[in-house]
């Protein structure tokens, strides 16, 4: 079976090259705020609430489905798309895009433990399509940062891509003081979550092991 990661994003790439896992990548071209934006709006009709591990399960779901349409080739193919939130204080932090939100960012979760939530979305082509879902959820626990440091670190440029303003295996790695649950899941990909979705499907990840 290929296995195509609906993402650039080098974090993800890196988890699965770490585990020898061979995989294709074609990112994935979907408007992540429309596809929230109508989420919220079906919930609302429904007078239901879009939480967090709602949110990035439906972001993993539409990025994979944008994917899966567009691949081309033989064989049964099985597409990746995952999306992260961190969260803090029950509110979602994103991608913070610019320094101030940066640093305003690093400031509060300074000496905070928030949670990183992960969506994952398997969706698998063999003759027919099925889709797999799985949420995951780890707890980051944040050092004291100084003014110097966040100065520093949103120099750097690292942060301002990322969900929750911070990396684990970048620069932002030495203010992480411990993860609780899988830390593969806070780098965007958990692998254990990916090894559950090819179970479902009827797939062993060590079949996707580079020989």
């Amino acid at each position: 079976m290929r296995l195509i990661l609906a993402s650039t994003s080098p974090s993800r790439r890196a988890v699965l090259e770490a585990a020898h896992i061979v995989h294709e990548v074609l990112p994935s071209t979907v408007n992540e705020d429309a596809v929230l934006a109508r989420a919220e709006l079906e919930a609302a009709t429904r007078r239901a609430e879009l939480d967090l591990p709602a949110k990035v399960s439906v972001l993993a779901r539409a990025k994979a489905l944008d994917v899966a349409e567009r691949v081309r080739g033989d064989g049964p193919v099985a597409v990746l798309g995952c999306d992260s939130l961190f969260e803090l204080d029950g509110k979602a932090l994103g991608k913070p895009h610019t320094r101030a939100r940066a640093r305003k960012r690093l400031a509060a979760m300074s000496e905070r433990t928030g949670t990183l939530h992960t969506g994952h979305c398997l969706v698998v082509i063999d003759g027919e399509r099925r889709i797999f879902e799985e949420p995951r959820a780890s707890s980051v626990v944040v050092a004291k940062l100084t003014p110097a440091e966040i100065d520093a670190y949103v120099a750097t440029g690292e942060p301002l891509a990322v969900a929750g303003s911070f990396t684990l295996e970048g620069y932002g790695g030495p203010f992480i003081e411990r993860i609780e649950g899988d830390h593969h899941n806070v780098l965007g990909l958990s692998l254990p979550a990916l090894r559950s979705l090819l179970a479902q499907a009827g797939t062993d990840i060590t079949e996707l092991w580079a020989s």
